[in-house]
């Protein structure tokens, strides 16, 4: 197969035609976009602004470390048309819930409606008018109007990591209120020629900073307490006021704040590189504002990580400026502490992308396992030709789901590699790989039972399943945008599978344009594509996706299953592999990179682990992290093998990479040891022994090779035969 060695820009457009024709449009999508100006490009329905145009539009929007929520005319305790600023300090994190098993807390939340400071002004009342606009991968724009007037009162460009909160007033009277409550209003002085700062003292103790300045040639208005809950200007203002929290306290830092003062994000983009298994990515932003004046943005554990540990950075950080990275922390509240750096971009680099990972089992240290003894291929041989004999239709695509259909065709298409390279049985893999294409052909003819449609009101393809049954959750929401990667991805999987076994069949018909269609919908990499957004699921920003599309949530976007996630990063990566485009496959080979680092700070935690709390570190996985909460649970059970699996399936090649031995031992003997696993009923049983076969491969193939096996112990998206192969692979037999 073609491999990438070197790419010097891995963001390049995969295609850029319409969906084949197959794939009929439709522009009635059931979610309205609320306030949403025109805009010539597709719009991100999964990012972290999405409140702003979903339900009441009053939930929270999290850019963290500060959350920001227009308040509507509510609040408390005082009332407001602006936007709220609030930042949560650790020790207001709230833990609830008792694991069974560990004894320690399940969930942790973080206080909604603190109100800190809110940015308003007095022309704004209960006509206000809430429309959005620009909306792209890293940000967008927030305006409030008065109702009928065509120019926003105040605009809020709001991106991730910004280190202020900005406001553009246009003739507007700044009228800045808290539901903290003020101490003291402290006027600094002029830190620039026309930026101003205050010092704001609230009744909790803690200090923001306030920064005014007027666009050329407009006074600089003065800023007075009425009361501990209202500060306001002495007369209407155009330009920017920003506002900051400062952990130092009233004085510490304000160099950097200062330096930063006047200048603001507009907008974020991504570049990257990748030659052999070093890979970096860059992190830019368009600025507004006093333009000469570098930008103060946050970083998150694994950003520090990828500059901190790389050589490239540390030059680049040398070269740059001493003060590169601040010492200014603030917490998140999901994410442990944010940390201030100065600069309009930051160069993140990973060292260990999977170059050689693909269709056979493996590990950073041995590579891929291409064969395995003459034994196990014997006995997997024959478990295959009782699974591949099994009735493909009604195990993929009468399932008339999008998420288990992909399951069940992705569950062939491992059996039948696994046959072909590893059991040498070339005349059972043929054999299967013709059924496989000819329900995956059903898909690609798009005959299921129910059909993708592309909407043309947000961008997207999606089921046609929420549109025929009227139900926005049919089928786990896809019609709506939610878990595109987790449905898309095992799709694209057997894609590459039958492509790698049988390069004809990528030049046949819409194949290859089919596939590439879900590979844009949910992993597009510009943002000048017409028809899909930029990266819908993947967060540049957070190192990992968000599964939630257009639904309202008052914890913000979340996610649930880390390792599909994963899965569908392998997915694409492959999909490049084997259609010949290195950019796709060494985007997918850093993708993995570094969503491996941030699963193991976030999501997979280990007994050393110093970004999350304390307290919820025996749990193992955080479970579902919302932006505002970490919840140790499921969507559909409580139970221990429920909590963690939903974190090891699909069982692939990429699980030894985003799933550490040392983490996979923790776990395994919080929950499952001593012989806790054998009690498990059903398919978690199978699922819970493959991942064993990371730390334990000789046990867990001792399990699948079993004469009494038990098929119940199989979940619909997995097979004995690839489980065999998978242990084996590994060293198990």
């Amino acid at each position: 197969m073609p491999t990438a060695a070197t790419s010097n820009n891995i963001f390049v457009a995969i295609a850029t035609e319409s969906p084949p024709p197959q794939i009929n449009s439709r522009a009635d999508h059931g979610a309205a976009r609320q306030g949403i100006a025109v805009q010539g490009s597709p719009i991100e329905t999964n990012k972290f602004y999405a409140n702003f145009f979903l339900g009441s539009r009053l939930d929270a929007t999290w850019t963290h470390p500060y959350s920001v929520q227009w308040l509507g005319g509510g609040g408390q305790p005082t009332m407001s048309w602006g936007l709220s600023i609030s930042h949560v300090e650790a020790s207001q994190y709230a833990f609830s819930g008792s694991n069974s098993v560990t004894n320690t807390p399940t969930a942790l939340v973080n206080p909604l409606g603190i109100n800190n400071m809110i940015l308003s002004a007095l022309e704004l009342g209960n006509s206000t008018s809430l429309t959005m606009d620009s909306l792209q991968g890293f940000s967008a724009n927030v305006n409030l109007a008065v109702s009928g007037g065509l120019t926003p009162i105040i605009t809020f460009p709001l991106v991730q990591g910004m280190g202020f909160v900005t406001g553009l007033y246009n003739a507007g009277t700044p009228l800045i209120q808290t539901g903290t409550g003020c101490n003291s209003l402290l006027y600094g002085g002029l830190v620039h020629d026309n930026t101003a700062r205050y010092i704001v003292a609230l009744s909790d103790g803690h200090f923001w900073l306030i920064y005014v300045t007027p666009i050329a040639n407009e006074p600089l208005p003065v800023l007075t307490l009425l009361n501990p809950t209202t500060i306001q200007a002495n007369q209407p203002f155009s330009g920017t006021i920003q506002i900051a929290k400062n952990p130092g306290g009233s004085s510490a830092n304000l160099p950097i704040f200062d330096g930063s003062a006047g200048v603001y994000p507009t907008s974020g983009s991504v570049s990257g590189t990748a030659s052999g298994t070093t890979g970096s990515y860059t992190l830019s932003w368009t600025k507004g504002g006093n333009i000469a004046r570098p930008l103060l943005m946050f970083a998150l554990p694994h950003h520090v990580q990828s500059i901190v540990s790389s050589p490239y950075a540390r030059r680049a950080k040398r070269q740059a400026a001493a003060t590169l990275m601040t010492g200014i922390q603030l917490q998140t509240t999901t994410k442990g502490t944010a940390t201030g750096i100065v600069g309009n971009s930051w160069t993140l680099v990973e060292n260990d992308l999977p170059q050689s990972m693909s269709f056979a089992p493996w590990t950073s240290t041995s590579g891929s396992v291409d064969s395995i003894s003459d034994d196990v291929a014997t006995l997997m041989n024959q478990v295959a030709t009782s699974e591949l004999g099994q009735d493909m239709y009604a195990n993929t695509v009468a399932l008339g789901s999008m998420y288990y259909s992909g399951k069940g065709l992705a569950k062939y298409a491992a059996m039948i590699y696994a046959v072909n390279d590893l059991g040498n049985n070339t005349g059972l893999a043929s054999a299967g790989l013709l059924k496989l294409k000819d329900n995956f052909n059903v898909f690609v003819n798009n005959t299921q039972p129910y059909p993708l449609v592309y909407d043309s009101a947000w961008g997207g393809v999606v089921s046609s399943a929420g549109y025929t049954l009227n139900d926005p959750y049919a089928d786990f929401g896809n019609t709506y945008y939610n878990d595109h990667h987790f449905h898309y991805g095992y799709f694209v999987y057997t894609a590459a599978v039958i492509g790698y076994l049988d390069q004809t069949w990528l030049t046949e018909g819409t194949n290859k344009e089919w596939v590439n269609m879900l590979v844009r919908d949910y992993a597009n990499p510009v943002s000048t594509d017409g028809y899909f957004p930029f990266s819908r699921m993947f967060d540049w920003y957070h190192g990992h996706s968000w599964a939630a599309g257009l639904f309202a949530s008052a914890d913000g976007k979340n996610q649930e299953s880390s390792s599909e996630d994963t899965f569908s990063l392998y997915a694409m990566k492959m999909w490049g592999k084997v259609t010949g485009d290195p950019n796709l496959e060494a985007r997918g080979n850093l993708q993995l990179a570094i969503q491996a680092r941030s699963l193991s700070n976030y999501y997979l935690l280990q007994n050393n682990n110093t970004v999350e709390p304390a307290q919820i570190l025996p749990n193992k996985v955080s479970g579902i992290i919302f932006e505002n909460k970490i919840d140790h649970t499921t969507y559909f059970g409580n139970n221990p093998e429920y909590i963690e699996g939903i974190h090891m399936l699909p069982l692939s090649p990429a699980s030894s990479l985003s799933r550490p031995a040392a983490f996979v031992s923790q776990e395994w003997t919080t929950y499952f040891d001593n012989g806790r696993v054998d009690a498990v009923a059903g398919g978690w049983r199978g699922i819970l022994y493959a991942n064993l076969a990371l730390v334990d491969p000789k046990s867990a193939y001792a399990f699948f090779a079993q004469s009494n096996f038990d098929d119940s112990w199989l979940d619909g998206g997995a097979s004995r035969t690839w489980y065999l192969a998978f242990c084996a692979g590994l060293g198990g037999a």
